[in-house]
């Protein structure tokens, strides 16, 4: 009898039901940039001619052993979210505007409804960054990955014009730090996070912990390039893995400036404290997580008050949370 892909593992058929769950997300998120079908072999998207100088602006990442989580609960159609605000936001801190994404799932043993419910929340993240999911990837990898192992990663292209690309340079002592809430822990710390947790069906704020963990990663394309509109942003850091030790001095430009965060100018989410309760050490923990901020922006002092209005505006919490000051540290946490 003949060897077919199907007896190594691999079911090719799942595969191609899988592609026609996902073309309906997709497709949701099209704009009139998109020039190719869901199917291609790459995906194409055209610059308007609002641009003078173009500048592309890409970034990649994963939702890292939060997506354990999910499959370990079968909660697969927010982490998607996750994926594409860990790229998004990242594109969005040197002024860029998210143009298309693309996403790569891998997995032991395919479920098309499981593909199709982790593209999902691709599809629901690309709205709330404005841009559009023009292709992707299923790999299934029996013997790599287990049955009911699933991994997600994705890739964003942003547009800024060369002249208004945020990079630091413009940063100098006297200006302030404004601190965007974060929707929780994001989707950074959680290998730390699994060991704290062991019990996820421990109960926290009047449902599972685990549910408060799949909370999905806050997306500020919206917020941000409209206050780009009425405020000069002097730089811009997304609070990913490295929490604001490793990514507030980011936004700098130059040496010789300091960063100082006042730790008490925001209220700590109650989750931070039970990590804390737990035997987490606290300063460990503004090393490894947002601590509650997921965004935070540089602007002139005399901007501050009207920034924080219009993020409110906009419906983000917002706080004054620091200022810069020449300095040999580069952050410093009082």
């Amino acid at each position: 009898m003949a060897i077919t892909y199907k007896d190594s593992g691999v079911n090719i058929h799942e595969g191609y039901k899988s592609v026609n769950l996902i073309k309906q997300y997709a497709k949701s998120t099209y704009n009139k940039c998109v020039i190719n079908d869901l199917g291609s072999f790459a995906g194409m998207y055209a610059l308007t001619k609002q641009y003078k100088n173009p500048v592309l602006v890409s970034g990649t990442d994963g939702v890292g052993t939060k997506i354990a989580v999910a499959c370990k609960y079968k909660k697969y159609d927010t982490v998607g979210i996750d994926c594409v605000a860990m790229c998004a936001n990242d594109v969005l801190c040197h002024g860029a505007r998210p143009l298309f994404f693309l996403d790569y799932i891998a997995c032991g043993k395919l479920s098309a409804k499981v593909a199709a419910d982790l593209v999902k929340g691709v599809s629901a993240g690309c709205k709330q960054a404005q841009m559009s999911l023009i292709g992707g990837e299923t790999a299934e990898m029996p013997g790599f990955y287990q049955p009911g192992d699933y991994d997600l990663a994705g890739f964003c292209v942003g547009v800024v014009e060369r002249t208004k690309i945020i990079n630091g340079k413009h940063i100098k002592p006297g200006d302030e730090l404004i601190g965007i809430s974060a929707s929780g822990l994001h989707s950074n710390g959680f290998s730390l996070i699994r060991k704290v947790f062991k019990d996820m069906n421990t109960k926290f704020t009047n449902q599972a912990i685990w549910k408060t963990l799949l909370t999905p990663t806050r997306i500020y394309v919206s917020a941000i390039l409209e206050l780009m509109k009425h405020v000069e942003i002097k730089g811009m850091a997304h609070i990913t893995g490295g929490g604001f030790i490793e990514n507030v001095p980011r936004m700098f430009c130059t040496h010789g400036l300091q960063a100082t965060i006042i730790k008490d100018s925001y209220p700590l989410p109650p989750i931070y404290k039970l990590i804390n309760q737990r035997g987490v050490d606290i300063n460990h923990m503004y090393n490894t997580f947002n601590m509650g901020i997921g965004f935070v922006i540089c602007v002139k002092a005399t901007d501050t008050q009207k920034a924080i209005k219009l993020l409110k505006a906009a419906g983000e919490q917002a706080y004054k949370i620091g200022y810069i000051t020449k300095g040999v540290k580069s952050i410093c946490l009082k």
